[in-house]
């Protein structure tokens, strides 16, 4: 009996879970039900919550796998060295927009619904958005483009200012991206030659 307990948390089975709240968040959005997951995984609800200690754990296990998802395409775009700094603030933000776009019903889930209802979700996604700020705040004090204090404040800023802008634009599509990124990448170079 412990054998089955065991083998019913391990990694394959939480990531075969995790694949299941995905498809369904991606299928119905940031209102999937705990239940419409468990089904999709073939089990019921305290048998998913008992794989994630509770809900807040599974939210949590959802917004671990993918910002890690979103910082690994972020960090290289922001980290090439040398390069053009309008080239690589245009790279960074297409890129971000690309990953929200394409799993917006994902990052709606973790953004809005579950940070929203989970003071430790929240928590866990505020402190990954402040640790790309660190880290590009990091890169803009390596290269010299700004002291290591007014980098962390760049940092910080650009990624809160292009997570708020990629937040609107998704509301208002109509709104041609090129636009939006050359925007963005203005104010970005602007800040960067004061």
């Amino acid at each position: 009996m412990a054998g089955t307990a065991e083998r019913g948390r391990s990694p394959e089975r939480r990531r075969e879970l995790l694949d299941a709240a995905d498809r369904v968040i991606r299928r119905e959005g940031p209102e999937a039900s705990m239940a419409a997951i468990a089904a999709e995984a073939g089990i019921t609800k305290p048998i998913l919550y008992r794989h994630f200690g509770d809900k807040s754990g599974l939210y949590q296990a959802l917004a671990e796998r993918h910002t890690r998802v979103v910082i690994n395409l972020l960090r290289p775009e922001f980290a090439k060295p040398r390069a053009d700094l309008r080239v690589r603030a245009r790279a960074t933000i297409n890129a971000y927009l690309d990953t929200i776009s394409v799993n917006l019903n994902l990052y709606r889930f973790l953004f809005h619904r579950a940070g929203a209802e989970d003071s430790r979700t929240h928590t866990q996604m505020a402190a990954i958005v402040r640790s790309l700020g660190e880290e590009l705040g990091a890169v803009f004090a390596e290269e010299g483009v700004a002291d290591p204090v007014r980098a962390q404040v760049l940092g910080h800023a650009f990624v809160g200012m292009v997570q708020a802008i990629g937040d609107w634009w998704l509301e208002n599509r109509d709104v041609d991206r090129a636009t939006v990124v050359d925007g963005l990448a203005d104010v970005i170079t602007a800040a960067l030659k004061v």
